[in-house]
């Protein structure tokens, strides 16, 4: 007879594993106060910039939501201290002004 394993062994054992990764320095534009919001975040996380959008964009391509809802709580304070009131509706319709101001 084989040990039964404890519920979340399995989810367990993926998040203790690690993979050896090659990363590039990129130099991606982005809306100011939005990359406010991500470094403060990522300072708040102890995390640097690039390893929380790596974060980010990995639940994205699963469909899944990168945060819970103590850090959305969190999210929600720092937009409204760097005056972010943009939300997912304005995705795709970001134009730069004509001085890039």
């Amino acid at each position: 007879m084989s040990p039964r394993r404890r519920p979340g062994k399995r989810a367990a054992e993926r998040r203790a594993r690690s993979w050896v990764v090659e990363r590039v320095q990129t130099g991606v534009r982005m809306e100011k106060r939005i990359l406010k919001v991500l470094k403060a975040l990522a300072e708040l996380h102890d995390l640097s910039l690039g390893d929380l959008l790596e974060g980010i964009v990995l639940h994205a391509f699963e469909g899944k939501a990168p945060f819970d809802e103590a850090s959305r709580r969190r999210i929600a304070d720092l937009k409204r201290i760097y005056g972010l009131d943009l939300d997912a509706s304005a995705s795709h319709r970001l134009r730069e002004a004509a001085d890039g101001r």
